[in-house]
């Protein structure tokens, strides 16, 4: 208790205004979602910490070949559907932001998958595989909705294309792993035997959404919808539409959380500050709350740190390429093409630019997973090497020209990241979800893995926000800490 009182004399404490203080771990889309509903409720006396230089957390775009690109999320995914998607709402919908965005087709992959060692697939072939896959699809949305919600009888994604006779052994060749790949690993960043089936079939985004996705392709950048959000309740400068407010601290890393029965207090790196209030929203990834970046004090329960660790997260990697000239194929229906390796997400799915970043000669190719963590620990010389030799084999009798340029995001490797976005385990019902998002005392949490019905997209990530904060506040109306969990059932 000395060291409290101790720690006490240097606290840095917030303003006095009236009524419970609050610390926000975290300025992406979470932590600043979570605050506007805070200030709406009228609890104004908050304070934002953040670890980088920026808000957006895993929504950043940075400048590359003379356009901006997005190094994180870069799709408003659920549109066109019944319900509106809020994010959509905020970056094109009547009184938005207006951003520059495309809709993405993929409509034509089975004329535009590539062999191994270069060429075409029959486009009658790959459409055979890809029928067959969307009737296991369907097959396995039937499944699911008939499994009891408590998720006893949840399964893999793989053990269901087992069930339907499809592919036993998983695919083996290379046209059947890239359409498996696309179909799943491109969605969720974990192969099928990693990925649940309850979980995923329906899908809540596009079944509730709709399933249009829209490609964020503006100047100003898919984080612009977190500074809309925050220009709601921070004060901005007017000239510049800068976030002047005081209470959002760039550069301030959160290393101990130390919560007591009536107040917590948050220590940054090398103990330079120590902020007291009444309560804590921590938005950290997941990937960060499964290192020890963050310090609990006490720790926290067994409860609480398993629900932690038996989540995943999931890495998914955007590689841009900039070339001298285009040797690819355009026009409709040429948008994505896929690349079919006798190993499993080898860069597998590659996107051109013809609309979105017109005259760039930019490509992006995606990769996830193991190959993502592979390539995050070689150089990016080595990375350039491997993708000028697979797209030299996709077009072998064109000239391709060196790649001029390359950009690697490395979300696994930065230590307030760990990862891209949360892939729910299998077997989570209700139960696990109320653990993974409870507060523990006076610390909540929030972030797109406590999303119940979005988690890893940025939709949810903006709604988990919400959700944390008005459990907040209405644990702090009644004096109460506590969430009661319901019991697995």
């Amino acid at each position: 208790m000395g060291l409290v009182l101790l720690v006490l004399a240097h606290v840095a404490f917030l303003s006095n205004a009236g009524g419970p203080r609050v610390i926000i771990v975290g300025a992406g889309m979470s932590g600043i979602s979570a605050g506007k509903r805070l200030s709406e409720a009228g609890i104004t006396d908050l304070v934002i910490l953040e670890a980088t230089d920026r808000m957006g957390g895993r929504i950043h775009n940075a400048k590359f070949a003379g356009v901006n690109v997005e190094m994180g999320a870069n799709w408003v995914e659920g549109v066109n559907g019944d319900e509106m998607n809020p994010i959509w709402t905020m970056a094109n919908g009547t009184g938005g932001l207006n951003l520059r965005t495309f809709r993405s087709d993929f409509s034509h992959l089975a004329g535009n998958t590539y062999k191994q060692d270069g060429g075409l697939y029959d486009e009658k072939l790959v459409e055979k595989i890809i029928e067959r896959v969307d009737e296991v699809a369907e097959s396995g949305r039937k499944l699911s909705s008939a499994l009891h919600h408590n998720g006893q009888l949840d399964m893999s994604v793989m053990v269901m294309q087992r069930l339907n006779y499809h592919m036993p052994s998983g695919p083996v060749g290379p046209l059947d792993m890239v359409i498996d790949y696309y179909h799943h690993d491109f969605e969720f960043a974990e192969p099928p035997r990693d990925t649940s089936l309850l979980n995923t079939q329906p899908l809540a985004t596009f079944n509730n959404f709709g399933n249009d996705v829209y490609f964020v392709a503006d100047h100003r950048g898919y984080e612009s919808v977190v500074y809309h959000i925050a220009e709601q309740y921070l004060e901005t400068d007017h000239k510049s539409g800068a976030i002047v407010d005081p209470r959002l601290k760039l550069n301030t890393v959160v290393r101990e959380i130390t919560y007591l029965p009536n107040s917590v207090m948050v220590n940054t790196e090398d103990n330079k500050e120590v902020y007291q209030a009444d309560y804590v929203i921590v938005s950290a990834s997941l990937g960060v709350l499964q290192t020890d970046l963050i310090r609990f004090n006490p720790e926290l329960p067994w409860w609480k740190m398993m629900s932690i660790y038996q989540f995943n997260m999931a890495v998914y990697t955007k590689i841009f390429l900039k070339f001298p000239r285009r040797f690819w194929p355009e026009g409709p229906g040429k948008q994505f093409f896929l690349y079919a390796s006798d190993r499993r997400g080898y860069y597998p799915v590659w996107q051109q630019f013809q609309k979105e970043y017109p005259g760039s000669d930019v490509l992006l190719v995606t990769v996830t997973d193991d190959e993502s963590r592979r390539i995050e620990q070689q150089s990016d010389k080595q990375t350039l090497t491997e993708a000028m030799e697979v797209l030299r084999k996709m077009f072998p009798g064109k000239d391709v020209p060196d790649a001029t340029e390359i950009l690697v995001p490395r979300w696994w490797s930065n230590r307030f990241f760990r990862g891209t976005f949360s892939n729910w385990p299998i077997g989570v019902n209700r139960y696990e979800y109320d653990l993974i998002r409870a507060p523990v005392g006076r610390v909540y949490f929030t972030g797109e893995h406590t999303s119940e019905k979005y988690n890893g997209y940025v939709h949810g990530a903006y709604l988990a926000g919400i959700d944390s904060a008005n459990i907040l506040i209405n644990c702090a109306e009644k004096k109460n800490v506590h969430l009661q969990c319901q019991g697995k059932t």
